[in-house]
């Protein structure tokens, strides 16, 4: 079968750049129409530029924990295109890096506002706005730091693992309407890892069985699998996609 979203319209957050800008190609090469969320306006035109322009792709600047841009974008989405009935949830932070106990109370509160409590406000409006009387289907971008300890990276694990715990229990309440999945990546090239593995990529990737780092696209063809009728029997599933590399306990 041929994975098509044509006539579908999705909202990713956090695809100005990386991930998020890399599933959304693949869902406006696929058919689809995309509304992309990012905090920066200029990058978000750029990407919007680069997906075929407004006839493909509209932008609503903001943050992704603020419930007001929250709003404005699930409306402007459906204003625009006539419905919503895809989600991307991959807007993610980590703003610290040390053991989980120096963490500062606020950053952890800001992490877990923004890779957990947003993802549920999101869903909670796509739900409101369509999904909810018309179906549809949410994808989840987690990460293996959520699997197992994370070190240095442990706050945003914890948040990655409660998003994976999430996933599970909005699939489980949406059914059968609505599917929720979720993606656990390791480490892919994109600005927000690039501390992980600039300099040393060789190093960084022999760990992996196939022995190479992960690339936007890699993701991207995931979630749009699990966003298709053909995951349409998969739902509360975290899909890990990760070269291998846990397979050997690395990160």
């Amino acid at each position: 079968m041929t994975l098509s979203f044509k006539g579908q319209v999705a909202l990713v957050t956090g695809a100005s750049r990386g991930i998020g800008l890399g599933i959304a190609r693949e869902l406006v090469s696929r058919g689809a129409r995309v509304c992309l969320t990012a905090r920066g306006a200029e990058a978000l035109e750029q990407a919007v530029a680069d997906l075929g322009g407004e006839e493909h792709a509209i932008a609503v600047a903001g943050k992704a924990d603020d419930p007001a841009h929250q709003r404005d974008a699930v409306q402007r989405t459906v204003a625009a295109f006539g419905r919503l009935d895809l989600l991307v949830n991959n807007t993610g932070i980590n703003p610290v890096f040390g053991p989980v106990l120096d963490t500062d109370p606020a950053a952890a509160a800001k992490i877990l506002a923004v890779n957990v409590l947003g993802p549920l406000a999101w869903t909670r409006l796509a739900h409101e706005a369509w999904m909810g009387e018309h179906g549809g289907a949410v994808v989840n971008v987690s990460s293996i730091a959520g699997l197992r300890t994370s070190p240095g990276i442990g706050m945003y694990g914890v948040s990655k693992a409660a998003l994976s715990r999430l996933t599970m229990e909005l699939a489980g309440e949406l059914g059968p309407g609505i599917r929720v999945n979720a993606v656990a990546p390791a480490v892919v090239k994109t600005r927000f890892a690039e501390a992980l593995y600039a300099g040393r990529e060789e190093e960084a990737a022999a760990p992996y069985p196939l022995k190479r780092l992960g690339l936007p696209e890699d993701v991207a063809g995931a979630v749009a699998f699990l966003l298709s009728d053909q995951a349409g029997w998969i739902t509360g599933q975290t899909l890990v996609i990760d070269g291998g590399v846990t397979l050997g306990g690395g990160l």
